[in-house]
């Protein structure tokens, strides 16, 4: 019996110890080599360029202007008419070393342009090329052309303009002179001379952008459906929009929230009007224009918006990094949109007459307030009022006799000082709309005949230190006595001077100001104003602010900001519930013009506190890496 247990205890050794082997085995020689494999698994790369079409390229010149007319319109020669003179060009394009277009025109003498601004007469160019080529050269040139000779005829060709680009099969991204995230823009050149807006893309079998390489290597998309149409992380902007502009397609982001350029057009509002040059990274400022009828037909002064003060406004913002949009009559704007004739009114007061806000309700599409900026053109008077809260955006310019004659700074008449000054009275409002206000700054809207009425508790040294000093058209005296001011001021003049510029806060329109403006008839001076910033900072519930690592990842952080003014405070906050989404915020310093924080980033941050923000072009240099 004894010999028996011993035996069975000998026989269940045998076996655990069996057992124990047959594991240990198991996991050194079976199991093991199934991880390695795993973890050198080859990644298969298609690297079919275009293998549902034949291949071809389309270049897309959507836009040339001229940046010469402000220059013509500040001389201070009161008889010059060269402002009257639009210039001739056209452009050429020059691909892979062996195709050559001719001069090209929309809508006009099909060999050139004669205007300032070929918006809205866009040109577009197709090219063969070889199957499964993975780069074309794309040289773009815009050529002036100059008359002389007796009567004008003999032309003389110069190029301006010269656009290098590589454009790229596989990511349907180009760089050169223009390349993603650069200073002026994507798709977006500002020449010496000229600038373009243009667009490149590759045959493509579902027309939504993205080529087939990109999204069955990188995005993961199905290349036979179109993905302009479809949302699969339900945050409102689909797949190719959010692949254009770096966005994960696949992650969800607070689009209605997000500005990284800080321009009170938030990413939501750049997606809808994205047919009208929108940059969620480059400030915008669109401006929609409704025009009025003469008093009678017999009256000279009209009431419409001309080229000269356009490209004026466009021109001065555009040398400061900030584009501006007018439209005053896009053919595919909405019903009530820009380029409006609106009847004839005598006055409108900006306080109490219900005529400007009548006009900005019933001419003014919804969809478009907190997007756009609104002006009508009336017959007498400048101001800008908020209809809308306390929100800057609703601008009324007098283009009137009285208005003109003031415009033309003590010339009977002169056309090119009224729509100088026309230009001027717009870029002061607009500058009422970026944050300058009497209430944050003495100089503003001052002027010598109303010297007891708008600061009254001002010394004469005071007064007329501003007057003669702040030289900008934020200055009333300024717009009616100078021929050729037309900026802000940049503050070189000394104690009564102010650089305007660096007090630009784009996005001012679409906040709620901190003071409120009295109506006339109680208090006419500008000492009414009273300033009461109880902005209380972000409110997030359920995240929490990180100000150390803010501080220790203060460049990464930065660089997420396209703001027309990068200094700004910047405040990071974790998500409390999965301690991994971060969101970052950023407040542009302008003081004293007010100000508030936009979220200008997502992304994630890892349990050793590194912080990662989405970008398709790391996966694109994975990838590139195995080619």
């Amino acid at each position: 019996m004894i010999m028996n247990q011993k035996k069975f205890i000998k026989i269940g050794a045998i076996i655990i110890v069996a057992l124990l082997i047959s594991v240990s085995i198991y996991y050194i020689f079976i199991n093991q080599p199934e991880q390695i494999i795993a973890e050198e698994k080859e990644i298969i790369i298609d690297d079919q360029i275009c293998p549902y079409r034949n291949q071809g390229l389309t270049v897309q010149t959507l836009r040339i202007r001229h940046r010469g007319l402000l220059d013509r319109m500040n001389t201070g020669l009161i008889n010059d008419k060269s402002w009257d003179d639009p210039p001739e060009f056209y452009y050429t394009l020059l691909v892979d070393d062996n195709v050559e277009t001719i001069a090209r025109s929309i809508g006009e003498d099909g060999e050139s342009f004669k205007r300032w601004d070929t918006i809205g007469m866009e040109c577009r160019d197709k090219f063969y090329v070889q199957e499964n080529q993975s780069v074309s050269y794309v040289v773009i040139s815009i050529v002036e052309v100059t008359k002389k000779g007796l009567f004008n005829r003999q032309s003389i060709n110069t190029v301006k303009e010269t656009i290098n680009l590589v454009f790229d099969f596989r990511t349907g991204r180009w760089s050169g002179d223009d390349y993603f995230m650069d200073e002026d823009g994507y798709g977006h050149y500002l020449g010496e001379t000229f600038e373009v807006w243009f667009n490149i893309y590759s045959s493509d079998f579902d027309n939504d952008g993205i080529p087939y390489w990109t999204e069955v290597n990188v995005l993961g998309t199905d290349p036979t459906v179109d993905d302009t149409r479809l949302d699969p992380d339900n945050d409102g902007i689909p797949t190719a929009w959010e692949w254009k502009w770096n966005y994960d397609p696949f992650t969800w982001n607070d689009h209605e929230n997000l500005d990284p350029d800080i321009d009170g057009i938030q990413n939501i509002e750049e997606y809808a009007i994205s047919k009208w040059w929108s940059n969620p990274y480059q400030p915008d400022i669109y401006i929609e224009v409704d025009f009025m009828e003469k008093k009678n037909k017999w009256k000279y002064f009209d009431h419409v918006l001309h080229e000269e003060p356009k490209q004026m406004v466009i021109e001065r913002y555009a040398q400061h990094g900030i584009w501006t949009y007018f439209d005053d009559g896009w053919a595919d704007g909405p019903v009530n949109g820009g380029g409006e004739m609106l009847p004839y009114l005598e006055e409108m007061s900006d306080q109490s007459s219900g005529f400007p806000f009548g006009r900005y309700e019933h001419h003014f599409p919804d969809e478009r307030k907190g997007v756009f900026r609104y002006i009508h053109l009336a017959n007498i008077g400048g101001f800008v009022t908020p209809f809308h809260d306390n929100m800057m955006d609703c601008i009324n310019i007098g283009t009137g006799l009285e208005q003109s004659l003031l415009y033309c700074k003590g010339y009977i008449w002169n056309e090119r000082l009224r729509q100088h000054g026309i230009a001027s009275g717009i870029f002061h409002e607009l500058g009422h709309t970026l944050g300058f206000s009497p209430a944050e700054y003495n100089g503003v809207d001052l002027d010598e005949p109303n010297r007891d009425i708008k600061r009254p508790s001002l010394t004469d040294d005071e007064y007329y230190g501003y007057i003669e000093n702040y030289n900008s058209v934020m200055n009333y005296d300024k717009i009616y006595k100078d021929k050729t001011l037309f900026d802000y001021s940049h503050g070189e003049n000394g104690q009564y001077d102010r650089d305007d510029w660096a007090c630009v806060y784009v996005a001012s329109f679409e906040r709620n100001g901190p003071s409120y403006e009295e109506p006339e008839e109680i208090d006419p001076s500008f000492e009414d104003f009273e300033v009461i910033d109880k902005y209380p900072g972000v409110l997030l519930n359920g995240w929490q602010q990180l100000e150390k690592l803010t501080n220790e990842n203060l460049k990464l952080l930065s660089d997420q900001i396209q703001a027309y003014n990068t200094d700004c405070d910047i405040q990071l906050f974790l998500e409390t519930e999965n301690q991994s989404n971060i969101r970052v915020y950023a407040k542009p310093n302008v003081a004293p013009v007010y100000s508030e924080y936009s979220l200008i980033a997502e992304g994630i941050m890892d349990n050793e506190k590194n912080i990662k923000f989405y970008d398709i072009d790391d996966k694109i240099r994975e990838l590139y890496m195995l080619i």
